[in-house]
């Protein structure tokens, strides 16, 4: 059965692929599981329908069969436990990438997701100019951590994993900030995995709900 995935049928980000069932549709690209994408509207999102999916009434969602998820990182762990591709064989491997995945949404997301807060929605407040640069300097702990665990390696433990695929999409929301380029090894590392085939895929994907365009084959 075919995975129906929900996203925003007018995305926020521009087309730039930050919204997060970027990286639903990410995953499903790496295991090489088709899907299906159904759009909804900002208002259509808070109603019953979607709700029914979704208490919080956000994207994306995940149905196969009697099976709904929701929650990205839910989504991307179950598309990796249930399809080869993402997670290692290796039972001890295979738990220390479950780990990056929450790491990447537990530790590493959060104070990139309050910049973005305080950047977009609060840029008028007038304490945002004296709580941005305390917000900066939380995210470059962060990254000075990451950084040096990452070291030379293209990857975070061995080869891609969903924990790769999970931080990438995190540290995707600083490009505009400058804050990853005083980190050289971990812009590599984004580059790294936005040049793999699969997020191309998905990213033309996502991209095309925003401009119209179908995607490219």
């Amino acid at each position: 059965m075919t995975p129906i995935i929900t996203a925003f049928e007018r995305s926020p980000d521009g087309g730039k692929g930050l919204a997060r069932d970027m990286r639903v549709r990410w995953a499903l690209e790496e295991v090489g599981q088709p899907y299906d994408v159904r759009l909804v509207s900002f208002r259509e999102m808070k109603e019953p329908e979607h709700r029914a999916r979704h208490p919080f009434g956000q994207i994306p969602t995940y149905e196969e069969g009697d099976l709904v998820l929701f929650e990205s990182g839910a989504i991307v762990l179950h598309v990796a436990e249930r399809r080869a591709g993402l997670l290692p064989d290796d039972p001890n491997a295979r738990a220390r990438a479950i780990a990056w995945m929450f790491a990447a949404l537990g530790t590493v997301e959060p104070p990139i997701l309050e910049r973005a807060t305080a950047v977009i929605a609060e840029r008028d407040k007038p304490w945002t100019k004296e709580r941005l640069p305390l917000v900066d300097d939380r995210i470059r702990v962060r990254l000075g951590d990451l950084s040096a665990h990452l070291g030379g390696a293209d990857w975070l433990d061995g080869g891609f994993s969903a924990g790769d695929l999970l931080m990438v999409h995190a540290l995707l929301r600083l490009g505009a900030s400058g804050l990853l380029d005083e980190y050289p090894n971990l812009a590599a590392y984004v580059a790294r995995a936005q040049a793999r085939p699969a997020y191309q895929r998905a990213f033309e994907a996502q991209r095309a709900v925003f401009t119209g365009e179908s995607p490219r084959s």
